[in-house]
């Protein structure tokens, strides 16, 4: 789809016009000091986090194949069992149990609140080996289906799937469709290949327990809702500031590679605009906050809160380099980066950043 933004794209590359700069935001801003409880964790990174109950929450430590439940009140971090965690993927929390998807073990591990395995669950072959990414309150299953993407990845120029499974991952069915990945043919040693571009997005989404699901379309910029009875809710347009991707921006992703491994890393195909958000979280009861995406020298980071009819309802910013992992009605959950791991915040959310 030709949309404002892809036309304020191709102006920025062909002239570097600031014409086509960012909208004025529609709702008011609001700005949260990153200060509150602390546990200062050895982990790399930390990518997801689920409240699961109290002033405890499941961490998801991927670069360290760890799960963790962090416990702000003894202060203390406690590993899963390290014989029944492999290479864990995703996490999330839903009635009284604690979900960890595994791709190592090719299994979906149920655990209790104290963080004790309770059962297992195979990955399904209806989903080709894919496991759920959320669970709703009548117990169905949720995850994102990708096309198979073939010896050369031409396949990825196909659309992916919400796809929604019973219990047992028996049964399922599509609900909804997701943009297909921003992919760029590449011709090497090894013949022609195609790669997805660097810093370049993908739709995400989200359920609630009533079943209702959400879908951030990252090329419209704009949040729909799936009701429980299958009606879909075509959200507002966002406001969109357009981030060119710059030099510096690839010289930092580099840096993540091992010297040895930086050249081919090089050849990689990087996306010439960053997408207007790189995340999506729900918040009970009904609101998505969405990650807007920054330029290196920031020195805050960026929230879009979106109600259920769709709308930009405030703009959240958090000074530093900490990113929310989760939230619930009255909590957010940060991580923020140090020379010797990750640091974890609890914080309050005022009143002005959690009403509709």
């Amino acid at each position: 789809m030709y949309t404002r933004r892809t036309q304020c794209g191709f102006t920025l590359i062909a002239s570097l016009a600031t014409a086509c700069g960012p909208p004025k935001a529609s709702a008011p801003a609001v700005e949260l000091s990153p200060a509150g409880d602390t546990v200062l964790t050895t982990y790399t990174e930390v990518t997801e986090a689920a409240w699961v109950g109290g002033a405890r929450w499941a961490v998801l430590a991927p670069t360290d194949n760890a799960v963790g439940i962090v416990d702000f009140t003894s202060r203390r971090l406690t590993p899963l069992g390290a014989k029944q965690v492999r290479n864990p993927s995703s996490l999330y929390f839903a009635g009284d149990t604690l979900y960890v998807a595994d791709w190592g073990l090719r299994a979906l591990t149920l655990w209790n609140p104290q963080g004790r395995q309770v059962r297992s669950i195979s990955a399904s072959q209806l989903a080709r080996g894919s496991l759920p990414h959320a669970r709703d309150g009548a117990g169905r299953f949720y995850l994102d289906l990708y096309p198979r993407a073939g010896p050369d990845g031409s396949g990825n120029r196909d659309s992916a799937a919400v796809v929604r499974l019973d219990a047992t991952l028996s049964r399922g069915d599509t609900i909804a469709r997701l943009a297909p990945l921003d992919i760029a043919e590449v011709v090497g040693d090894a013949g022609r290949r195609f790669e997805r571009r660097i810093f370049s997005g993908i739709d995400r989404w989200g359920v609630l327990q009533d079943g209702s699901l959400w879908v951030a379309r990252v090329y419209d910029n704009r949040v729909d809702w799936r009701a429980p009875d299958g009606k879909w809710t075509r959200g507002q347009p966002l406001p969109d500031r357009v981030l060119e991707v710059t030099r510096y921006d690839r010289e930092l992703f580099l840096r993540k590679f091992p010297p040895e491994l930086r050249a081919t890393a090089q050849d990689l195909p990087f996306a010439a605009l960053k997408p207007p958000f790189e995340n999506g979280l729900t918040q009970s009861p009904g609101q998505v906050w969405l990650e807007k995406s920054r330029a290196p020298a920031d020195s805050s980071r960026r929230y879009h809160v979106v109600n259920r009819e769709g709308k930009l309802i405030r703009e959240v910013r958090i000074r530093g380099q900490g990113r929310i992992l989760a939230l619930t009605a009255t909590r957010a959950l940060i991580a923020e980066p140090t020379p010797s791991g990750v640091r974890l915040v609890s914080i309050h959310l005022p009143a002005d950043s959690t009403s509709p």
